[in-house]
């Protein structure tokens, strides 16, 4: 079995990979979708927070779950295409099945606002949404994805504390929001500003949440930077030991053809 196949073996236990006997084609377009899938899904926190303000207006919000659910089922329809078993591919991919379901299914629910029963599935439905764009993320885990992983965790951070700039009254300037956003996904709760609102209260379970989930991606991207990095200083020696060894073997053969050369007779 190849690793790319056991790779998709292993994701298709959480419901997140292309269908058994995939093909390379199938892989190169899932990895095409990653970034609008992301952004797309990035999309959904901010209509979440418009149905939780009674003031703003909801059909920003409606557009931006079906934008959300068009983009999905694009890239699981397209993935599967040309992965050449559309069918298999759409089983193995429950998750992305519920998420399309649920962002329309949340755009005929009345407003977070008026509806505790529609904040409460607002709320599930976040949920599979960090859950999927993390796990789309995860791939950026190797040696070369530590910049990456670097400037994610940042622009994360950043958009968090817009995010509490906007919801939160304590936080009036911009640097108060993100000073918030910090402390809260470090979980260092210093005490000097805390959310107040409902709406900064339940954005900040989230923050918690993606601060767990970035800072541990960016810890683990830099575990695997020092683990590749010794791994191939092992394997230089390894190679080099090696080298030694045939050279030294390549010697004794020529030593003895020359002792065969001398004594052609011998026993």
């Amino acid at each position: 079995m190849s690793v790319v196949s056991r790779r998709f073996r292993d994701r298709a236990t959480w419901g997140l990979s292309l269908a058994p006997g995939d093909a390379v084609r199938g892989r190169v377009v899932e990895q095409r979708w990653r970034w609008p899938l992301v952004l797309a899904l990035a999309a959904t926190t901010p209509a979440f927070y418009l149905e939780l303000l009674r003031e703003a207006p909801q059909l920003p919000a409606h557009l931006a779950y079906l934008l959300a659910a068009a983009v999905v089922a694009a890239a699981l329809g397209h993935t599967g295409w040309r992965s050449g078993r559309l069918a298999a591919h759409v089983r193995a991919n429950p998750l992305d099945l519920m998420l399309i379901t649920s962002f329309v299914a949340v755009t005929l629910l009345p407003p977070s606002s008026v509806s505790p029963v529609a904040l409460s599935v607002r709320l599930a439905v976040a949920f599979l949404t960090l859950l999927r764009m993390v796990w789309a993320l995860q791939t950026l885990i190797t040696r070369g994805g530590l910049v990456y992983m670097m400037l994610i965790a940042v622009g994360i951070l950043g958009a968090c504390g817009v995010g509490f700039w906007w919801l939160e009254p304590r936080t009036p300037t911009l640097p108060d929001g993100l000073w918030l956003a910090f402390t809260t996904a470090a979980t260092v709760g210093f005490g000097d500003v805390v959310p107040s609102t409902p709406a900064s209260k339940i954005f900040s379970v989230f923050v918690v949440l993606l601060g767990y989930g970035v800072l541990t991606l960016v810890t683990a991207a830099i575990a695997t930077n020092w683990i590749e990095t010794e791994e191939r200083i092992i394997e230089r020696e390894i190679l080099r030991d090696m080298h030694h060894q045939l050279d030294t073997l390549r010697q004794e053969i020529a030593a003895l053809r020359h002792d065969l050369g001398r004594h052609p007779g011998g026993p």
